[in-house]
């Protein structure tokens, strides 16, 4: 790695993390036609193609790995000025953490409050996915589904989030009133986080051998959004325990009290001997400890 030019390295991160060769040129105060050079460079240096210049821009494998190295270098540099006094010189340290959004909408915030002079730049993915993009090097750590440490990463085991299958009175007085559960919400209208959210089917999977159900679905890909719509009776949902505690959303009924789902939940992050990223992870930890069920 000393041979790569430290200038074309930075340069390649900043066009992932910005996700244009315009924007990361303004970032790095250079121009576009700069940027570019300095990405073929490096190109051509390592003799293989490290981004594809497709909108938004995508790495190919040989550039994760660049990409990897760049922020694990960037984390190191921050981590001396901090220890030598010179946080002020260059700004707070930043950290990129991909959380799924149903913990960024209820437990995940506060402990991000309890660490100071860091800023995050965080990425939101459904937690069967955050593991790709720490996988990818776009981010340093996150939350997710996957047990096993996406390589050269630690995983600690946060707790249970805990889903109920719900749904508004007068939804369920109309779909679901003197029919076995099963039959009644395979046919019943369903709301969906987005494409990659299959909660509401794997529930569905536990009552009957239906692989896909046969109502409506609508995709609401905001987790208080998807909430509200299940609170306005568009569909039934899969809604986060944490979410029906304290708002109008406690007037849902839980249509099977007796079935809850339970996704574990970890915390995943690169082996790299950092105050910020230690910091980061304590207070996690404790947060998540506090709020979801071990």
């Amino acid at each position: 790695m000393s041979d790569l030019p430290l200038d074309q390295v930075r340069t390649l991160l900043a066009v992932i993390d910005e996700q244009s060769f315009d924007r990361a040129a303004a970032v790095l105060h250079v121009t576009p036609p700069a940027v570019s050079q300095r990405v073929k460079a490096l190109e051509q240096r390592l003799g293989r193609v490290l981004i594809l210049r497709t909108k938004p821009v995508r790495l190919t494998d040989s550039g994760q790995v660049v990409v990897r190295f760049a922020r694990q270098l960037t984390r190191l540099e921050e981590d001396t000025r901090a220890e030598l006094g010179l946080v002020g010189v260059a700004g707070p340290t930043t950290l990129p953490i991909a959380v799924n959004a149903d913990s960024l909408a209820t437990w995940f915030l506060p402990a991000l409050a309890a660490v100071p002079d860091v800023s995050f730049d965080l990425r939101s993915d459904d937690q069967d996915h955050t593991a790709t993009l720490l996988r990818e090097g776009l981010v340093m750590a996150a939350v997710t589904s996957a047990p096993h440490p996406v390589q050269g990463c630690t995983s600690t085991r946060l707790g249970l989030m805990r889903y109920r299958a719900m749904a508004s009175p007068a939804f369920a007085a109309r779909w679901l009133a003197d029919r076995p559960l099963a039959s009644a919400l395979a046919e019943a209208p369903a709301v969906l986080f987005d494409r990659k959210d299959d909660l509401q089917d794997r529930f569905l999977r536990t009552l009957t051998h239906r692989s896909l159900p046969s109502g409506a679905r609508h995709y609401v890909p905001s987790s208080q959004s998807f909430a509200d719509a299940v609170t306005a009776g568009l569909g039934w949902g899969m809604v986060p325990e944490l979410q029906t505690r304290g708002s109008s959303v406690d007037s849902l009924v839980d249509l099977a009290p007796d079935r809850p789902a339970d996704v574990p939940l970890y915390w995943q992050q690169w082996k790299l001997d950092s105050p910020a990223l230690a910091a980061v992870a304590e207070a996690v930890a404790e947060a998540a400890a506090a709020a979801l069920r071990q």
